[in-house]
């Protein structure tokens, strides 16, 4: 369940790779079901589009499934790999789940999740239904996240080469995605008439020049050390 150098790698060089790992389909329909609920009930905090609920924030603090999946071997295991084994799950970057549908239009346009390569974190996609070229699957431009930290994304040079290199990912059901928060992508048109559910998630590795907890990560492997040279000498 862990990466291997290669797939390491393709992750650093490209800035995605799939997980080999999937979600169980009695966790994946666990999920929905949760996540449905949820916006039925209008659980807050959620997000409306044209008065309909498209998105429910903060999973985490939902409890029950949802962390559950957040911290699973499925998800942490091969994340070990390219984070290390102290790692943080952040709350106030991603935390949602999306559903699409052919009204959708959040996400649609080029955009990165962070501005700066030494802020980044690695995003994990986690696909509760089927996703594919006709219900808008996640498109990316490989090795975006090497351009500039500060590239203006408006840029008409920067959106015609987002345009002509991107590529799309269709995953299944309980597909894994990780990619770096600084690579340039977006969602697709979901062009029928079913929706399209998915699961954004946050993790970075430990601060090991942290002396303090932040409230807004929670530790979900391993431990917070402090490296910092300023810690007294032994």
């Amino acid at each position: 369940m862990k990466l291997t150098p290669q797939e390491i790698q393709l992750f650093r060089h490209n800035g995605f790779v799939k997980f080999p790992t999937q979600l169980p389909m009695d966790q994946v329909e666990a999920l929905k079901a949760a996540a449905l609920k949820d916006m039925e009930e209008v659980v807050e905090p959620v997000v409306r589009q044209n008065g309909r609920i498209i998105r429910i924030s903060a999973v985490w603090e939902r409890g029950g499934i949802f962390q559950e999946t957040i911290t699973c071997d499925e998800i942490l295991n091969p994340l070990e790999s390219l984070l290390g084994s102290d790692i943080e799950y952040v709350l106030n970057r991603h935390n949602h789940v999306y559903l699409r549908d052919a009204g959708s239009s959040h996400s649609l346009g080029w955009h990165r999740d962070v501005r700066h390569w030494s802020r980044t974190i690695a995003t994990v996609l986690v696909y509760l239904e089927d996703t594919n070229l006709e219900n808008g699957c996640t498109r990316i431009v490989p090795g975006s996240h090497h351009l500039p930290a500060f590239a203006n994304l408006h840029d008409d040079a920067v959106q015609e080469i987002a345009t002509s290199q991107a590529i799309p990912l269709p995953m299944p059901a309980g597909g894994l995605l990780a990619i770096d928060s600084m690579i340039v992508h977006s969602a697709g048109v979901n062009h029928t008439d079913g929706t399209r559910m998915s699961m954004t998630l946050g993790y970075h590795s430990t601060d090991e020049l942290a002396l303090e907890d932040n409230p807004r990560r929670v530790l979900v492997r391993g431990t917070r050390p402090y490296r910092g040279n300023d810690k007294p000498r032994e």
